[in-house]
């Protein structure tokens, strides 16, 4: 190089942002792929939240219906049978926990805290599944007239709070809401 030829320092400093940024453009169109997996899939997404209508459901009637794989207990339950689960004293309860979605984590298990609230109490919703060992319950039967669960023995009275038997947990109660007087949106 002569001594007449001038090094342009811009240049240099633009060959380094435009390789640096070249190389960024690289690296995030290779980790794409590998982000892009991770987020649910469509079906999953159209499973997230489920619209049940109940308009059918007399006091004394459930239903099971199904939401992301699992059985969902739908109660409307009778007078006789709201005035059993008020009665329960939490000192008598198994688990004292409400399991209820919409709660605190450690909200006592009232009657009122695992229906579906003020004016709606004689409605439950529950997910199906035993928490012992994950067996699905029959309704309407057991010691308590709730759910029984025939594997192993476990009983659950008419708001899903476990009685007797060797399940640790009430049944937990999904973040549900009534949209009007007769569909319940769960999820």
């Amino acid at each position: 190089m002569s001594t007449d030829d001038k090094v342009d320092p811009g240049r240099r400093d633009f060959l380094y942002i435009a390789t640096g940024a070249a190389a960024a453009v690289g690296a995030a169109g290779v980790a794409w792929p590998f982000i892009d997996q991770m987020r649910p899939d469509a079906s999953t997404l159209a499973l997230a939240t489920v619209e049940i209508d109940v308009s059918a459901l007399e006091p004394g009637m459930s239903l099971t219906a199904k939401w992301r794989g699992k059985p969902i207990f739908i109660r409307n339950r009778t007078e006789k049978e709201l005035e059993e689960a008020r009665a329960v004293q939490l000192s008598e309860l198994k688990d004292p926990i409400a399991r209820n979605e919409n709660l605190a984590p450690d909200a006592e298990a009232t009657d009122l805290d695992r229906s579906a609230g003020e004016g709606k109490e004689n409605w439950i919703v529950m997910v199906g599944s035993c928490t012992h060992l994950g067996c699905v319950p029959l309704g309407q039967a057991g010691d308590f007239n709730g759910w029984f669960c025939p594997c192993h023995g476990s009983h659950y009275d008419t708001a899903g709070r476990i009685r007797k038997g060797p399940a640790p947990t009430n049944l937990l109660v999904p973040t549900f809401e009534f949209i009007s007087d007769t569909t319940i949106r769960i999820g």
